[in-house]
């Protein structure tokens, strides 16, 4: 059948298997540390996987307000983040804090030695965690944006306000995002109309 015909369910995860995903992660090691709070970082901001590995610890504020220095099209935003976030979050930047070499001019989500992680290396790392948490579906970083943009519509944001969150350009690609995404909700709205 080809990918044509295939849904992007099979990225969206639930609230449990992304907890699962992170759970995964070492809670010992330093870069296991980091590993949990960039997932939860990715599916909590709703991120792409480039924004986040620019972002630096000036970019995140304590109130969870994260400047978008340089999203795509080299537009900046402004996102924010839950304190369960910021929580994880700091977890990772205590650890950080004690490595040599690493201030605040590095990326938030560095090295062991403060250098840059590339995309390749999220996306060679994510499918073994979701193995070995047990997670049959396909997982990528882009999945953790479509699970956090879901749920959004499953908690009733507002489009525009999921919009601003993607960084989309326009209300028609955030609609025809959320659609692809999560058309429950718009279901269920066709399904209890009344005449």
């Amino acid at each position: 059948m080809g990918n044509k015909g295939k849904t992007f369910e099979t990225s969206v995860l639930t609230a449990e298997e992304v907890t699962s995903l992170m759970d995964a992660c070492s809670k010992r090691a330093p870069t296991g540390k980091r590993d949990r709070a960039l997932i939860c970082f990715l599916w909590r901001s709703q991120l792409r996987i480039s924004e986040a590995l620019r972002l630096k610890p000036s970019d995140i504020q304590p109130d969870g307000t994260v400047r978008v220095q340089i999203g795509k099209g080299k537009k900046y935003r402004t996102v924010a983040v839950d304190q369960k976030c910021l929580d994880v979050l700091a977890v990772w930047m205590e650890a950080r804090s004690h490595l040599d070499g690493v201030n605040g001019r590095q990326p938030v989500f560095c090295t062991l030695r403060g250098g840059k992680i590339a995309t390749a290396q999220i996306r060679e790392k994510l499918p073994k965690l979701a193995a070995k948490a047990g997670i049959e579906k396909r997982v990528h970083a882009h999945g953790l944006r479509r699970t956090g943009a879901s749920e959004m519509v499953d908690e009733g944001i507002s489009l525009l306000d999921i919009k601003e969150q993607l960084g989309h350009s326009s209300i028609a690609t955030t609609d025809k995002y959320v659609q692809s995404i999560n058309p429950k909700a718009r279901l269920e709205r066709m399904k209890q109309r009344e005449w």
